[in-house]
């Protein structure tokens, strides 16, 4: 496909953890990066009244990064966050496109190649095995430390359901 064909968005996993609550030490933990490519199209009578507008999702392909490692699958990468990349989904066809409008004088965007990515980090703390969301930072500092065999400090965000922070620790008995 031709890169005139392709008009991409990038929405970013959340960089809005803080980094508020206490600190732990683990050497059992699991970094992710979930990437998706995703078709999307705005349909409207009029683009000028925004109640009119409506989007619509059509073919995605995802791909689970785990700790900095190329996955299975992966076609690209890494990219300039570390990442790799699954193959693009097929884009929507002429008749998917018109089957998706809700009145014959809707007007439609071009279809747009949405990019998002979802970071979590699932670690072992006092017997207990947590996922929780977290940002690029944390899960580049993990997958650093990772590839070191270093184990982290994660420090929680607000009422421990984020990790705002991650720091590798040169020492610990993993």
């Amino acid at each position: 496909m031709g890169a005139a064909g392709v008009a991409l968005s990038l929405v970013a996993g959340c960089e809005n953890y803080p980094a508020t609550g206490d600190a732990i030490t683990t050497g059992t933990y699991e970094a992710t990066a979930t990437v998706t490519y995703t078709w999307q199209v705005e349909y409207a009578q009029s683009f000028d009244r925004r109640q009119t507008i409506h989007q619509e999702t059509f073919a995605s392909t995802s791909l689970v990064n785990r700790n900095g490692v190329q996955p299975q699958g992966a076609v690209t990468g890494p990219d300039d966050e570390g990442l790799w990349w699954p193959a693009l989904p097929p884009r929507p066809t002429a008749d998917e496109l018109d089957s998706r409008q809700r009145q014959p004088n809707e007007q439609r965007t071009d279809p747009l190649l949405q990019k998002d990515v979802e970071y979590a980090i699932t670690f072992d703390y006092s017997g207990q095995r947590r996922t929780l969301p977290t940002t690029r930072s944390v899960y580049r500092e993990a997958s650093q430390a990772f590839a070191q065999k270093q184990a982290l400090e994660l420090t929680y965000g607000p009422a421990e359901q984020s990790i705002g922070a991650a720091r590798r620790m040169a020492s610990f008995d993993r």
